[in-house]
């Protein structure tokens, strides 16, 4: 009588960093996050909870796509050894 089963939850698309999406929005920034690369342990919380899909962590490092990024600074909040700072935007 009753489908036990777990229910199917669509999965919301996001966009790869880097991906060719027409309507740039990092103008809107007046905050930009900036990377201590050497105290970063790479555990892509950043990326995981980054709502424009601007940030990809690689072998190289951390890569934040400002094409895209608004600067809301989620990235520097959820990072639990905070290498990630914010600098003023400079238009």
């Amino acid at each position: 009588m009753f489908d036990d089963r777990e229910p199917k939850v669509p999965k919301i698309p996001h966009a790869p960093a880097g991906s060719q999406v027409k309507n740039k929005t990092g103008s809107w920034r007046d905050q930009r996050p900036v990377v201590n690369e050497s105290a970063c342990i790479k555990c892509g919380l950043c990326a995981l909870h980054c709502p424009d899909g601007a940030i990809e962590i690689t072998e190289d490092g951390v890569h934040i796509d400002y094409d895209y990024c608004k600067g809301c600074l989620i990235c520097s909040n959820v990072c639990p050894v905070k290498a990630i700072a914010h600098a003023r935007e400079e238009k």
